[in-house]
């Protein structure tokens, strides 16, 4: 772990987005960024910690940083999950008869009940984000309310969409007020075939 270090993926082709401005994708990424510099320095800071044979859950400075880590590390990934399935140029919606329309259909019996429950998920009052999930198990996928990253993911479960539904990732296109109209232009710029190719 010494030498491994995260790299911030390119997210060039998230620009000229459907309801969402460059200026406000610009600064989400910088956002984005800065979760990867912190996983990458929480990281190295527990691994000099553990060989320095210093590692000890009463030690209050490893205790807090471990459990820093895994919201920084959530927090890169839920924005590379992200970010990994915006596309200018996007379908209304995934098309019928696709290997992810018919999960969704044998998920939740029609794909009008899965955008309604995750719209719902997605402007529910409060800071985080709205997921799509795949039950490793059974395939089947369910939708979930994140708090804080790393509060909320199922364990094992592989993220198949999710949405920033912190204040951050919409306030210079709408007002705090309008996330319902964030969540139309999130809509509007979903690559689904990134996120059937996350489905297993």
């Amino acid at each position: 772990m010494a030498d491994k270090k995260y790299a911030e993926k390119d997210f060039g082709k998230v620009r000229g987005l459907n309801g969402l401005s460059n200026a406000q994708i610009e600064e989400h990424l910088k956002l984005y960024a800065g979760y990867v510099k912190r996983t990458n320095a929480l990281t190295e800071k527990l691994y000099a910690m553990c060989s320095e044979g210093k590692a000890a859950g009463a030690d209050p400075v490893y205790a807090e940083l471990t459990r820093r880590l895994g919201f920084e590390y959530n927090g890169m990934i839920l924005h590379e999950v992200y970010f990994g399935a915006l596309t200018a140029g996007a379908q209304a919606e995934p098309p019928a008869g696709g290997k992810l329309r018919k999960a969704l259909e044998a998920s939740f019996g029609k794909y009008e009940t899965w955008l309604a429950d995750f719209r719902a998920i997605a402007t529910m009052p409060g800071i985080g984000w709205a997921a799509l999930y795949q039950d490793p198990g059974t395939g089947f996928l369910s939708n979930h309310w994140i708090t804080l990253h790393n509060d909320g993911n199922p364990a094992g479960f592989t993220p198949i969409l999710v949405l920033d539904g912190w204040e951050h990732a919409f306030m210079r296109d709408y007002q705090a007020t309008e996330r319902a109209k964030y969540v139309d232009a999130y809509f509007k710029n979903v690559d689904w075939a990134v996120a059937e190719k996350r489905l297993k």
